[in-house]
């Protein structure tokens, strides 16, 4: 039986539309690093903007704290989690409506489908928007919106837990001092100094980092990390412990170089990148700051 070209044309529109849903939730952000580690019990709720990094942070993607032990609001991602009920709904909707069409159901089936389609997809949008001004909402609180290196006072967004910290000028000077550790750890693949400076939690995820790219025979040859701008976005005590979260451009040299033969794979070795990211520094009671979060802008 010959199918008409308006019902592969409606497919094929149809499936167009679901796909664009699909990647519009989806976690990923193409091209871009990743946020990860901890930031106490602020690790689920955004920093402010800051004149180094006024637009959005993205949320913590990878951590060790969970968000059920804290009464942060979650980060944004799909409002029904990844493949739960919602977008189970919406492929077998899709699947079996697109089944009828091809077995040629008729025209009945096809509004059908398409009416479901519709609605699912202005109920995703709404609970998407929805996700987003909580999360919103909880990022901008009074006390969260810091910028300028200097003290940050209370937060009335803070949980009880917490009290505000003044950041000193020796403090900025640590942060400065130990992004350029950081980076030149990394990049000469030097574990005991990358543990030296952050904590255990971002060692780990560093160390990871290096033994993939042995795997693959590469070696991410990063130099510099000579800070062009800071500001301060908040500071707080809690627990025993410090936190200040810090947006910093910064320039580096960063290339993929294959291990066996030092051909470069990527990068530009004379010509320094310009970054910009959100760190967060913990420094318990008795010892010293260290690295337990890095967010990236976008």
């Amino acid at each position: 039986m010959t199918k008409s070209p308006f019902r592969f044309a409606l497919i094929a529109a149809i499936c167009a539309l679901f796909f664009g849903l699909g990647a519009a939730t989806a976690d990923a952000r193409p091209g871009g690093g990743a946020s990860f580690g901890s930031r106490g019990s602020r690790t689920f709720s955004l920093p402010g903007p800051t004149a180094t990094a006024p637009g959005p942070v993205s949320p913590i993607q990878r951590s060790i704290t969970q968000p059920g032990q804290m009464p942060q609001t979650p980060r944004v991602g799909s409002p029904f989690g990844g493949f739960g009920l919602g977008r189970g709904l919406l492929w077998g909707l899709v699947g079996g409506g697109l089944i009828g069409l091809l077995m040629g159901n008729g025209m009945g089936s096809i509004f059908w489908l398409v009416l479901q389609i519709g609605l699912i997809f202005l109920l995703v949008r709404w609970a998407i928007g929805f996700f987003s001004r909580r999360t919103a909402f909880a990022g901008n609180a009074p006390g969260y919106a810091r910028s300028g290196l200097g003290p940050v006072s209370g937060s009335a967004g803070s949980p009880p837990s917490t009290a505000p910290l003044a950041i000193s000028p020796a403090d900025y000077a640590d942060f400065e001092r130990l992004l350029a550790e950081i980076e030149n750890a990394f990049g000469r693949e030097d574990v005991a100094a990358l543990r030296r400076a952050t904590t255990p939690e971002m060692a780990s995820y560093f160390e990871e980092d290096l033994a993939a790219n042995a795997a693959k025979g590469l070696v991410n040859k990063v130099s510099g990390g000579k800070l062009l701008q800071g500001d301060l976005a908040e500071a707080w005590r809690e627990a025993g412990a410090d936190y200040a979260t810090v947006a910093m451009r910064f320039e580096i040299i960063d290339t993929m170089v294959e291990r066996s033969t030092g051909r470069i794979v990527s990068g530009d070795p004379s010509r320094p990148e310009m970054v910009t990211e959100v760190w967060t520094f913990r420094r318990p009671s008795d010892g010293a700051w260290q690295l337990s979060a890095i967010q990236q802008t976008r």
